[in-house]
C-alpha cells in the first residue's frame, strides 16, 4: 500500500515539473494520477495500521504539527493549501480544483523555509516519495525511446546540505530480490531539458550489472573543465526544496550526474558526453576570440563584476579580459519591474560614484552593467542585479521597437461626468461624487471598496445611490502597473461578489484578496497583490527605523521581519542598506501610520518604543501590556491613549462585515461584526471574541480569527 502512494505521489510531482505537456494534457495526466491517489488514501487509516512506515508517520506528524500552530502564527498560504488538499481527498472527488491545489503546494512549498518544523517535515515527506527527474519507463510505449540503451550504475548516494554536496555511505538502492528486472524497476532519463529520445536508463534491481546487453556509463570520468580529480558517477536523493545547477549549463542537475567529493564539482551527465568549447568568439562582448580557462578560480568578470568560480570562464589574455560562460548570454537591451526606461548593457561607466538601483551598492566603473537608454536618466544597475528572475522577464529587445512592445494601452480608471463627479470602471451603474468635508466624523462603518480600510481622513469618493465608497487615491488607481518585485505586467481586478475562498491570499503578505487587488495575466502566474502590498514604494519611510528601506532580496532570499517573532523568515522584505533591520509587507503595509479611534476624537499614530526603553505602556482596550519591542498606536494630542495594533485595527485585515468566506471543507463562513452587547465566546479557544469582527459558520459555531478556524480543522483531522 504504501509503495504504491510513493509511486504516486512521485509521479503527480513529477507530472508537475513536465514541459513538453500542453496545459490541457498536463491537467489530463494529473487528475488520472490524483484519482488513483484519492482511492489509496482513502484506504488508509493512520490509526489502524500495525506499523506505522516513515510515510504514515509523517503524515500523522504533519497533521499533528498543524493542529498545534495557533500559539505560534502559521504561515497562512501553506496551511490553507495542505487544508484544502486534505479536504479534498477526503471528499474523492478528482476534480481539476484538487490538481491546481497540489501545483501550488508544490509552489509554496519551494519558498518555505526549512528551518521551521513544518517545513522540515514537508521536506522529508517529500524526499520519502522519491521527488525525480525520471520522464518514462522503457517498457512503456512512448516514441522516440530508442531500442538501445546505455545502463546507469552510480557508486554512491549523496545529499545536499547546506548547499554542499556530502557523499552517504548506504548502497543508492534496496534490493529485495537481487537481479530480477522487471521494465516497471528501470526508469529511463532524459539527459537535457525538452529532449525527443532518451538514451540512459537506471534499473532499481541490479543496478546495471544484469544488463550484459547495453552499454553500461562510465563510473568514473576525467573531463577537461576539471582536469585535477577524476569524476565518479553518483546519486542524488534530491528533495523539491534544494535545488544546483550544473557547473557546465545553466540548467539544474539531474538526479545522476558526476561529482568530485573533494572539490564539491558537479556535472550534468550531458556535459560530460560533449565536448568543452576551447574557444568562442562574441564581437559584442569583446573584439577578440576568447579561449577557455580550464582552472576553478576567482577572477572577476568583466561583465558582471563578479569573482565567483561556478561556472567555465573564458579569457582574452593580451587584453586581461575575462567572462564568465553564462555571462556571455547576457542581454544588451531589458525593461525591468524597478525601472520605467530601457536599460541597455554598458561595458563600463563614466567618472563618478555610480549605485546600483536594485541592491542599493557601489557599481564599480571599470566592469560592465545596466544603465537607462534615456537622456538625462542616471538610473543603472549591475548586471546580475538587473536580470534577477524577480525583476526582468527574460525577454531581449535588442532591434525591438520600444512602442512594439506588447503591452496593452492602459486605459484611464474613470471617466469625468461633472466637476467632483466620476463614473468608475468598478462600478459602471452608478455615479460616484468626490466628498471633501475634511470635518466629518469618523464613521468606522464607512469603508473603501478597494483597499477595505476605513475612511480615517482625507477626501473620497461614495455613489449617489448605494453605499459603494473609495478612497481618492484608490479610485486614481493604474488600471496595469509594474511592481518592484515581480517582473510581469500587473492588470487591477475587482471583486464582483462577497464570496472569498480562504486560499486567495496576497502573494507579499499572509491577507486574504477581500477588495480590489492586481493579477499577473502571465499564463502559469498566480502572482497576485492586494492594494496596499501593491501601492508601497522605495524608499520606504518608516517610523520603526532612522534609516530609509530598500527592496534588496534576491529571489527565494528570506530575512526575518524586525516585528515577526516566528520561526520562519520572510520573502520579500523591505531591508535597510545600512544595517541588519529588515521590514516585512505585512509590517510595512498593514500598519497605516495614521488611524482613528471611534472612542477617541484625535488622530492615532503608529508609534516604537524599541527592546532598551524603560517606558511602560497600556492598551486602552483590552488593558494588557505593550511591551517595549512591538508596534502600537499612541494618541498624538495630551491625552496619552495606546492602543495594541490588534485591538485598533482586529487580527483579520482588510476584513468588512458582510463577506462570505469559503473554506476549503467547503464550509461557509459568515463575517459579521462583533457589536452584540455580550461579545460571543470562540469555539476553538474558548474564550471572548475581542476584535471587531467574528466569523460564523453555518452550524452555528463562531470563532474569533481565521486562525482559529484554521486550527479547528487540523484539530479535527488530528482525532
Amino acid at each position: 500500500m504504501e509503495s504504491e502512494l510513493i509511486t504516486l505521489i512521485s509521479q503527480l510531482v513529477h507530472n508537475n515539473r513536465r514541459l513538453d505537456l500542453n496545459p490541457r494534457a498536463k491537467l489530463k495526466s494529473q487528475t488520472s494520477v490524483m484519482t488513483q491517489i484519492i482511492s489509496t488514501v482513502s484506504s488508509l487509516d493512520l490509526e489502524l495500521q500495525p506499523k506505522k512506515s516513515d510515510v504514515i508517520t509523517l503524515i500523522s506528524q504533519i497533521i499533528s504539527h498543524c493542529s498545534s500552530m495557533l500559539v505560534s502564527e502559521p504561515d497562512r498560504q501553506l496551511v490553507s493549501l495542505v487544508t484544502q488538499m486534505i479536504s479534498l481527498i477526503r471528499t474523492a472527488h478528482p476534480e481539476p480544483e484538487l490538481v491546481s491545489v497540489v501545483n501550488q503546494i508544490l509552489t509554496v512549498f519551494k519558498k518555505w523555509d526549512l528551518t521551521s518544523e513544518l517545513g522540515s517535515l514537508l521536506d522529508r515527506l517529500f524526499s520519502i516519495t522519491d521527488y525525480s527527474d525520471w520522464d518514462l519507463e522503457p517498457g512503456a510505449e512512448a516514441e522516440g525511446v530508442p531500442k538501445q540503451l546505455i545502463s546507469l550504475f552510480p557508486q554512491l548516494e549523496v545529499e545536499l546540505i547546506g548547499g554542499k554536496f556530502c557523499v552517504t555511505k548506504k548502497r543508492p538502492w534496496k534490493s529485495e530480490e537481487d537481479g530480477k528486472c522487471n521494465l516497471k524497476d528501470q526508469k529511463v532519463l532524459k539527459l537535457t531539458r525538452g529532449a525527443e529520445e532518451t538514451t540512459h536508463f537506471f534499473c532499481r534491481n541490479c543496478r546495471g550489472r544484469k544488463h550484459e546487453d547495453c552499454k553500461k556509463a562510465p563510473v568514473e570520468v576525467k573531463h577537461p573543465l576539471h582536469p585535477r580529480h577524476s569524476l565518479q558517477l553518483v546519486l542524488w536523493r534530491s528533495s523539491i526544496t534544494y535545488n544546483r545547477q550544473c557547473y557546465c549549463c545553466d540548467e539544474g542537475l539531474k538526479r545522476i550526474f558526476y561529482y568530485c567529493c573533494a572539490c564539491d564539482f558537479a556535472i550534468n551527465i550531458a556535459c560530460v558526453e560533449k565536448s568543452p568549447v576551447l574557444s568562442v568568439h562574441h564581437p559584442n562582448w569583446h573584439e577578440h576570440s576568447l579561449a577557455l580557462f580550464p582552472r576553478q578560480t576567482s577572477l572577476c568578470c568583466n561583465l558582471c563584476a563578479l569573482p565567483h568560480s561556478d561556472c567555465p570562464f573564458y579569457i582574452c589574455p593580451p587584453c586581461d579580459f575575462v567572462a564568465h560562460q553564462n555571462c556571455l548570454n547576457l542581454p544588451r537591451v531589458i525593461r525591468i519591474s524597478r525601472h520605467h526606461h530601457r536599460l541597455s548593457f554598458t561595458p563600463s561607466f563614466d567618472h563618478g560614484d555610480w549605485s546600483c538601483g536594485v541592491c542599493r551598492k557601489k557599481i564599480h566603473n571599470d566592469y560592465g552593467g545596466y544603465s537607462c537608454t534615456r537622456n538625462g536618466c542616471s538610473y543603472a544597475a549591475h548586471s546580475k542585479c538587473a536580470t534577477q528572475s524577480n525583476i526582468w522577464d527574460g525577454q531581449e529587445l535588442e532591434g525591438i521597437p520600444e512602442e512594439d512592445v506588447d503591452e496593452e494601452g492602459v486605459l484611464e480608471p474613470f471617466v469625468m461626468i461633472s466637476n467632483g463627479i466620476i463614473l468608475h470602471f468598478s462600478h459602471q451603474q452608478h455615479h460616484l461624487r468626490l466628498d471633501e468635508n475634511a470635518d466629518r466624523d469618523y464613521d468606522e462603518n464607512r469603508i473603501c471598496e478597494a483597499c477595505i480600510t476605513p475612511i480615517y481622513f482625507g477626501n473620497f469618493y461614495s455613489c449617489m445611490q448605494c453605499n459603494f465608497i473609495l478612497h481618492e487615491e484608490c479610485a486614481k488607481l493604474s488600471r496595469k502597473m509594474h511592481h518592484p518585485i515581480h517582473p510581469h505586467l500587473l492588470t487591477l481586478v475587482t471583486q464582483t461578489g462577497d464570496r472569498i475562498k480562504l486560499q486567495n491570499i496576497c502573494s507579499a503578505c499572509p491577507w486574504l484578496l477581500t477588495g480590489f487587488f492586481y493579477e499577473c495575466g502571465k499564463e502559469g502566474c498566480n502572482f497576485k497583490l492586494h492594494i496596499p502590498c501593491a501601492t508601497i514604494s522605495e524608499p520606504l519611510i518608516h517610523g520603526s527605523h532612522r534609516h530609509p528601506l530598500f527592496l534588496t532580496s534576491k529571489p527565494g532570499e528570506r530575512r526575518k521581519c524586525a516585528f515577526h517573532h516566528f520561526k520562519n523568515a520572510c520573502l520579500d522584505t523591505f531591508n535597510c542598506i545600512e544595517c541588519e533591520f529588515s521590514l516585512c509587507f505585512m509590517c510595512a503595509t498593514t500598519r497605516p501610520q495614521k488611524v482613528r479611534y471611534k472612542h477617541d476624537k484625535h488622530m492615532f499614530t503608529l508609534s516604537y518604543v524599541g527592546e532598551t526603553s524603560n517606558m511602560t505602556n497600556w492598551c486602552e482596550a483590552c488593558e494588557g501590556k505593550i511591551t517595549p519591542d512591538t508596534m502600537f498606536y499612541s494618541c498624538d494630542e495630551s491625552c496619552s491613549v495606546t492602543l495594541h495594533v490588534n485591538c485598533l485595527t482586529g487580527l483579520d485585515e482588510y476584513m468588512k462585515p458582510g463577506l462570505l468566506l469559503i473554506h476549503p471543507t467547503g464550509v461557509n463562513m459568515d463575517v459579521l461584526r462583533n457589536n452584540c452587547m455580550s461579545r460571543p465566546i470562540c469555539k476553538l479557544c474558548e474564550k471572548r471574541c475581542p476584535y471587531q469582527i467574528v466569523l460564523q459558520c453555518s452550524s452555528g459555531s463562531i470563532f474569533c480569527s481565521i486562525y482559529c478556524v484554521q486550527n479547528a480543522f487540523w484539530s479535527e483531522v488530528a482525532k
